[in-house]
């Protein structure tokens, strides 16, 4: 297409072209080349993209219609076309008067309906009303669930861990029984509440662990007890009641909603009972401001817009393959995780929308970790590997914490490896240094390459005022909306998963001993092998 081909044009311009130079050029770039909204702060000025670069990529947006697919998206069309489904989690957060509908129908009445259930079932339990079944009060929570029905709400206990003051959230998601045991062998059966977490009731990870939860708990109690130790969050209450929770302690939801944009819906339970109704509003708050933000923030102006819009420039015309967060919060430190579900399940797709095989890359591979922890373990190469990784540098600029001088030292990290990255160090800046140091002759040039940083490594740097409720709501939804706007740009749906199910498929038939026909030799092999072990 044109805006394509034209791009790719401008990329064999930029070639040459060093970020420092780009700063030469234009002294006013770190003030021009960065976005500010909803308390986030954008600085992109570190992006190998001059301002011909952004008009290229906006006008790709525009040949892409994203203003047309983002209005589709708010308006609830159904634009998972494989499930014929709308994709109306923004409608979770927002407030009830909001006009989110699917098939012309409003949905904020059913929605807040489920947030008023949860928010009752949150305070009895706190407020120590709701009990087990021998009078003690609730101490533990245990979210069981996988992938969506997990991840967020997981970050969320953790990063806003310090404001937890309900019940000790758990979580197992793993369907290896490790995670299970370890998290059982520290609870008592008589205080502990289990959340099973699945649509549909038979996710084969989260029915193991709820099952074996089970079993524990009635071995110390009785099986009467499940009833007054389980809740459900599901939409399956056949399912629900056979398991023997009590219909009226399920929780539903839509399947509009997705399983990797749940965290809002009653999927996030376990966070309200943790951190309270009020936070857990707050953190609804912070993310529907991002949902306002992004529908009506021009392009040019608009976070999600701009991160999508550099990513592909990045992956698709740069040739970069994967992508890093960096956050520098240690609070934030399952985010990665979180993203990595969010943007690969998303947009790891083969064919456009429409079912045509894509001839360019999708979605990078997602990774990363906590600074300052990254910098002594994968930094080494993101400065000096043959290969280029852009980063996304996340820094609060407040801490929660009373050690000023610490967060000092770890804005401080933060700041001079995006300047490390960007900036590098030549050879001749390498031998001024060694010389001052006095070493000469042939010692001093056996040393130089090993100490030259070839630099012009892109990265942003998202400045947030602190990780609380509201801003941990808002950096996700952006995060959410930015790979919504790369799903467009790249023509494909970002809201269905079937790569998930086939897995699922091929385990089901091994469990079932292959009842639908051999498998392969291999897979044969291997579970001979395993018997032969077992035994």
């Amino acid at each position: 297409m044109p805006a394509w081909r034209a791009l790719v044009t401008h990329a064999a311009a930029m070639d040459g072209v060093r970020i420092q130079d780009l700063f030469e050029h234009d002294p006013a770039r770190a003030r021009h080349f960065v976005c500010e909204d909803v308390g986030f702060y954008l600085d992109y000025s570190k992006q190998r993209v001059s301002r011909e670069t952004l008009e290229l990529l906006l006008g790709l947006a525009r040949q892409q219609q994203l203003e047309v697919w983002r209005e589709r998206l708010f308006s609830g069309a159904h634009i998972n076309g494989t499930e014929n489904r709308a994709a109306l989690h923004m409608a979770l957060r927002a407030p009830c008067v909001a006009d989110f509908r699917d098939a012309g129908r409003r949905v904020g009445d059913e929605v807040h309906a489920v947030l008023d259930r949860m928010r009752h079932f949150a305070e009895r339990v706190r407020d120590g009303d709701w009990r087990g079944v021998t009078g003690k009060r609730i101490t533990d929570i245990v979210n069981i669930g996988i992938g969506g029905s997990d991840l967020g709400p997981r970050l969320v206990c953790h990063a806003l861990g310090p404001m937890i003051d309900g019940p000790r959230p758990h979580f197992v998601a793993n369907v290896d029984g490790a995670e299970l045991h370890a998290v059982l062998s520290r609870l008592r059966p008589e205080t502990t509440l289990f959340i099973v977490v699945s649509k549909t009731f038979n996710t084969q990870e989260t029915l193991a662990n709820a099952l074996h939860a089970r079993a524990w708990l009635a071995s110390s109690l009785d099986i009467e007890s499940v009833s007054k130790h389980f809740v459900a969050v599901s939409t399956n209450r056949e399912a629900v009641e056979a398991f023997g929770i009590d219909a009226d302690h399920m929780f539903g939801f839509w399947d509009w909603v997705g399983g990797r944009y749940s965290l809002w819906s009653a999927v996030g339970l376990s966070a309200m009972l943790a951190l309270g109704p009020t936070r857990f509003s707050e953190l609804l708050r912070g993310a529907h401001s991002m949902d306002v933000h992004f529908r009506r923030a021009p392009l040019d102006h608009n976070l999600p817009v701009l991160m999508g819009l550099l990513s592909v420039w990045n992956g698709n015309f740069l040739g970069t393959t994967s992508h890093v967060l960096a956050p520098y919060a240690q609070r934030l430190s399952l985010f990665s995780s979180w993203a990595q579900q969010l943007e690969m399940e998303s947009n790891g797709k083969r064919v456009t929308r429409d079912g045509v095989a894509v001839d360019y890359a999708t979605t990078p591979v997602l990774w990363g970790s906590v600074g300052t922890n990254a910098q002594h373990a994968y930094f080494q190469m993101l400065h000096q590997g043959p290969a280029v990784h852009p980063v996304d540098f996340i820094l609060p600029v407040f801490a929660d914490h009373p050690f000023r001088d610490m967060h000092r030292k770890l804005m401080a990290n933060c700041l001079a490896q995006a300047s490390a990255l960007m900036r590098g160090k030549s050879a001749d800046e390498v031998r001024a240094e060694l010389r001052a140091k006095g070493l000469e002759g042939a010692a001093l040039e056996a040393a130089v390459p090993h100490r030259v940083f070839p630099g012009n490594r892109p990265s942003n740097t998202l400045l947030m005022p602190r990780v609380d409720p509201f801003h941990l709501g808002a950096l996700l939804a952006l995060y959410e909306h930015r790979t919504f706007v790369q799903s467009v740009l790249w023509g494909i749906n970002a809201f269905d998963q079937w790569g998930v199910e086939f897995g699922k498929q091929l385990a089901n038939r091994i469990l079932d001993g292959q009842a639908d026909g051999p498998l392969d030799p291999s897979t044969e092999e291997l579970m001979r092998k395993l018997r032969l072990n077992a035994s």
